[in-house]
C-alpha cells in the first residue's frame, strides 16, 4: 500500500580547487557531460535487500525517560517517518540508528545483525544529515563538499563536485565562502552530499528546513529516487511534503511512550 508523507584544506589543496573551479566556470561543460558525470557518481543500484529493524528501544536523557518499547522494521525501498512533538526523542532515535547514542535497552539490527557487532561495517552503509549543516563557514561550497567526500573515503574530482553543486542549485556560488550564503543555500551545500552518496541508508533530521518551495520539490524527488532504487530513508519533519514513489511507514513518539511501525 502506498502512502504519502505529509509532511566539514591545506593551502595547496585550496589553490588546486580554486584553479579547477575557475577553469570549469569559464568553460562550463554541456548538459550531456554533466549528466554523464552524475550517472558515473551514482549508479543507482543496490545489491541485495538491505533491511533495518529495531526492537524495544528505550532512550533516557539525564533522569528522564524519553521513550521506551519502540520498534520498527524497514525494508528496501521504504521510508520511516518519525513523528511527535518537540522533545519526545526523534533526534535521539536518529542518533541511536547512527550508532552515536547507545539505547538504554533494546536492539538495532542491520540485515539481521546487531549494529554493535557490525561497528564500522554498518556505518559505511549509512549517510546521516543532522539538523545542523555541519559545514565550515570559512570554506566554499566546493571545498566543503570535496573535503566531506574525501573524509568519507570517496573523494571527488572538482568537476564531479561542481556538477553535484549545480544540481543542488548552487551554480555560480561554488566559490563563495559559506558564511556569505543564505540559510537555505547552506542547507543545499549539506544536501549536495546526497547527490554523490551511494550508501543505502539515509538518516535525515529535518532535511527540508530553510529550503524554498523549489528546493523542497527537488529534495523530495531525490528521496523518491533513492527509495525507488531500493534505498531506505528514516527522516523527521514538521513540514507537509509529498515524497513521490514512497512506501511510508509512520512511527509516532510520545513522551515516555512506546511506539511501533
Amino acid at each position: 500500500m502506498r502512502h504519502h508523507c505529509k509532511a566539514q584544506s591545506p593551502a595547496a589543496g585550496r589553490e588546486s580547487v580554486e584553479s579547477a573551479s575557475a577553469d570549469i566556470s569559464r568553460a562550463a561543460p554541456p548538459f550531456a557531460e554533466v549528466l554523464l558525470l552524475l550517472l558515473h557518481l551514482r549508479p543507482f543500484v543496490f545489491r541485495g535487500s538491505p533491511m533495518l529493524a529495531a526492537d524495544n528501544l528505550e532512550c533516557v536523557r539525564g533522569e528522564q525517560s524519553l521513550f521506551q518499547k519502540v520498534g520498527f522494521r524497514l525494508d528496501a525501498g521504504e521510508l520511516l517517518l518519525l513523528r511527535g512533538a518537540n522533545g519526545v526523542g526523534k533526534t535521539s532515535l536518529l542518533r541511536m540508528l547512527c550508532g552515536l547514542l547507545p539505547p538504554r535497552a533494546g536492539t538495532i539490527r542491520w540485515q539481521g545483525e546487531d549494529i554493535r557487532h557490525l561497528a564500522g561495517e554498518y556505518r559505511a552503509m549509512l549517510c546521516y544529515l543532522g539538523h545542523l549543516n555541519a559545514i565550515k563557514e570559512e570554506f566554499t561550497p566546493l571545498e566543503n563538499l570535496m573535503q566531506d567526500t574525501a573524509f568519507a573515503g570517496a573523494p571527488l574530482s572538482p568537476a564531479q563536485a561542481l556538477a553535484a553543486l549545480a544540481e543542488a542549485g548552487l551554480a555560480g556560488r561554488q566559490d563563495l565562502p559559506a558564511h556569505s550564503l543564505s540559510q537555505g543555500q547552506k542547507r543545499r551545500v549539506a544536501l549536495a552530499r546526497l547527490i554523490v552518496d551511494q550508501r543505502p541508508l539515509w538518516l535525515l533530521d529535518e532535511p527540508f528546513v530553510a529550503l524554498d518551495a523549489e528546493a523542497v520539490l527537488w529534495l523530495a524527488g531525490k528521496i523518491g529516487q533513492h527509495l525507488e532504487a531500493g534505498g531506505l530513508v528514516v527522516l523527521t519533519t514538521h513540514q507537509i511534503v509529498e515524497i513521490p514513489r514512497a512506501h511510508v511507514r509512520e512511527l509516532r513518539l510520545a513522551p515516555s511512550g512506546s511506539g511501533r511501525a
